[in-house]
């Protein structure tokens, strides 16, 4: 699934629900605030939850010295942030068992 799959969901849940008003422009733009607003939050060191989904945070990971596999040459790496998703219990469950 993609994000026009999940655009193109929600555009039919609410159709469906009696919003016949609810077009795929507006699904769109309800679609990029939700992401939007998870990657400012996480750009700002916020932590996101999603009850039953999981959430999303930043790890900040120290700078160390590392090995190139191919050359053996030492390589300095720097210190970095990454995003990072911890799966909800309710998800993980479903996943679990099946």
């Amino acid at each position: 699934m993609n994000k026009i799959d999940i655009i193109n969901k929600l555009q039919e849940t609410i159709q469906a629900a009696g919003n016949k008003n609810f077009n795929q422009k507006l699904a769109k733009t309800t679609v990029d605030t939700i992401i939007d607003s998870i990657k400012d939050a996480i750009t700002k060191g916020e932590r996101v939850e999603i009850r039953g989904f999981g959430s999303f945070s930043l790890r900040k990971y120290k700078a160390y010295k590392g090995r190139n596999p191919k050359s053996g040459e030492v390589v300095y790496v720097e210190p970095k942030k990454l995003p990072y998703f911890k799966v909800g219990k309710e998800l993980k469950d479903m996943i679990w068992k099946g």
